[in-house]
Protein backbone atom coordinates (compact mmCIF):
# COMPACT_ATOMS: atom_id res chain seq x y z
CA UNK A 1 0.00 0.00 0.00
CA UNK A 2 1.21 3.87 -0.48
CA UNK A 3 1.88 6.09 2.21
CA UNK A 4 -1.25 7.71 1.70
CA UNK A 5 -2.87 4.89 2.24
CA UNK A 6 -1.27 3.68 5.08
CA UNK A 7 -1.51 7.49 6.83
CA UNK A 8 -5.32 6.95 6.17
CA UNK A 9 -5.84 3.74 7.69
CA UNK A 10 -3.75 4.55 10.53
CA UNK A 11 -4.78 8.13 11.32
CA UNK A 12 -1.11 8.94 11.19
CA UNK A 13 0.09 11.76 8.74
CA UNK A 14 2.54 10.73 5.99
CA UNK A 15 5.14 12.98 7.33
CA UNK A 16 5.22 11.27 10.65
CA UNK A 17 5.49 8.23 9.16
CA UNK A 18 8.37 9.45 7.30
CA UNK A 19 10.13 10.95 10.11
CA UNK A 20 9.64 7.50 12.13
CA UNK A 21 11.17 5.71 8.89
CA UNK A 22 14.27 8.05 9.12
CA UNK A 23 14.43 7.24 12.98
CA UNK A 24 14.34 3.51 12.55
CA UNK A 25 11.31 3.26 14.25
CA UNK A 26 9.78 1.65 11.52
CA UNK A 27 11.26 -0.07 8.69
CA UNK A 28 12.20 0.82 5.41
CA UNK A 29 9.18 -0.23 3.18
CA UNK A 30 9.85 -1.48 -0.49
CA UNK A 31 10.18 0.90 -2.93
CA UNK A 32 8.10 0.55 -6.60
CA UNK A 33 9.43 3.15 -9.20
CA UNK A 34 10.19 5.30 -6.04
CA UNK A 35 7.07 4.75 -4.39
CA UNK A 36 6.80 3.78 -0.62
CA UNK A 37 5.00 0.28 -0.68
CA UNK A 38 3.89 -0.78 2.47
CA UNK A 39 2.52 -4.28 3.71
CA UNK A 40 -0.32 -4.62 5.52
CA UNK A 41 1.37 -5.18 8.95
CA UNK A 42 3.40 -1.59 8.88
CA UNK A 43 -0.61 -0.29 9.71
CA UNK A 44 -0.40 -2.64 12.96
CA UNK A 45 3.28 -1.24 13.99
CA UNK A 46 1.91 2.22 13.83
CA UNK A 47 -0.63 1.76 15.44
CA UNK A 48 1.38 0.05 18.19
CA UNK A 49 3.79 2.94 17.54
CA UNK A 50 0.82 5.73 18.76
CA UNK A 51 0.12 3.63 21.63
CA UNK A 52 3.66 3.46 23.01
CA UNK A 53 3.31 7.52 22.64
CA UNK A 54 -0.25 7.76 24.26
CA UNK A 55 1.46 5.57 27.23
CA UNK A 56 3.76 8.76 27.48
CA UNK A 57 7.04 7.22 25.43
CA UNK A 58 9.33 9.20 24.41
CA UNK A 59 10.46 8.12 20.58
CA UNK A 60 14.18 7.07 22.07
CA UNK A 61 12.23 4.76 24.54
CA UNK A 62 10.19 3.35 21.73
CA UNK A 63 13.38 2.38 19.81
CA UNK A 64 14.65 1.07 23.01
CA UNK A 65 11.19 -0.99 22.95
CA UNK A 66 11.68 -2.51 19.64
CA UNK A 67 15.37 -3.85 20.79
CA UNK A 68 16.96 -6.64 22.51
CA UNK A 69 15.13 -8.02 25.47
CA UNK A 70 17.95 -6.69 28.74
CA UNK A 71 17.80 -2.92 27.49
CA UNK A 72 14.27 -3.19 26.32
CA UNK A 73 13.37 -4.63 30.19
CA UNK A 74 15.12 -1.82 32.06
CA UNK A 75 13.30 0.76 30.04
CA UNK A 76 10.06 -0.80 30.51
CA UNK A 77 10.57 -1.01 34.16
CA UNK A 78 11.51 2.41 35.08
CA UNK A 79 8.43 3.42 32.39
CA UNK A 80 6.18 1.54 34.51
CA UNK A 81 7.54 2.85 37.57
CA UNK A 82 6.85 7.09 36.00
CA UNK A 83 3.72 5.66 35.04
CA UNK A 84 3.21 4.72 38.64
CA UNK A 85 4.23 8.45 40.37
CA UNK A 86 2.05 10.19 37.90
CA UNK A 87 -1.05 7.94 38.96
CA UNK A 88 -0.41 8.80 42.25
CA UNK A 89 -0.16 12.31 41.41
CA UNK A 90 -3.54 12.51 39.31
CA UNK A 91 -4.99 10.66 42.11
CA UNK A 92 -3.90 14.14 44.27
CA UNK A 93 -5.00 16.43 41.72
CA UNK A 94 -8.39 15.06 41.41
CA UNK A 95 -8.87 14.97 45.28
CA UNK A 96 -7.54 18.34 45.43
CA UNK A 97 -10.19 19.48 42.44
CA UNK A 98 -12.92 17.59 43.98
CA UNK A 99 -12.33 19.11 47.29
CA UNK A 100 -12.35 22.62 46.28
CA UNK A 101 -15.37 22.12 44.07
CA UNK A 102 -17.10 21.03 47.69
CA UNK A 103 -15.16 23.46 49.96
CA UNK A 104 -16.83 26.05 51.12
CA UNK A 105 -13.39 27.97 52.06
CA UNK A 106 -12.77 31.28 50.94
CA UNK A 107 -8.52 30.12 50.40
CA UNK A 108 -8.50 26.31 49.89
CA UNK A 109 -5.43 26.68 51.83
CA UNK A 110 -6.65 27.83 54.92
CA UNK A 111 -9.10 24.93 54.93
CA UNK A 112 -8.20 22.63 57.81
CA UNK A 113 -9.53 19.33 55.73
CA UNK A 114 -7.24 20.46 52.51
CA UNK A 115 -4.36 21.52 54.72
CA UNK A 116 -4.64 17.69 56.48
CA UNK A 117 -4.66 16.24 52.85
CA UNK A 118 -1.43 18.36 52.12
CA UNK A 119 0.59 16.43 54.94
CA UNK A 120 -0.74 12.94 54.66
CA UNK A 121 0.34 13.53 50.67
CA UNK A 122 3.89 14.65 52.20
CA UNK A 123 3.80 11.73 54.34
CA UNK A 124 5.65 8.79 52.67
CA UNK A 125 3.64 5.35 52.33
CA UNK A 126 4.86 2.85 54.85
CA UNK A 127 6.61 0.05 53.01
CA UNK A 128 4.61 -3.11 52.04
Amino acid sequence: MTIGRLADITGVPASAIRYWERHGLLPPPERRSGQRRYPPEAAERIIILRKCQQAGLTLAEIREFQRDQPRREAMIRAKITEIEQRMVDLEHAHQLLTHAVQCGEQDIVRCPKFREQMRAWQTPDPPP
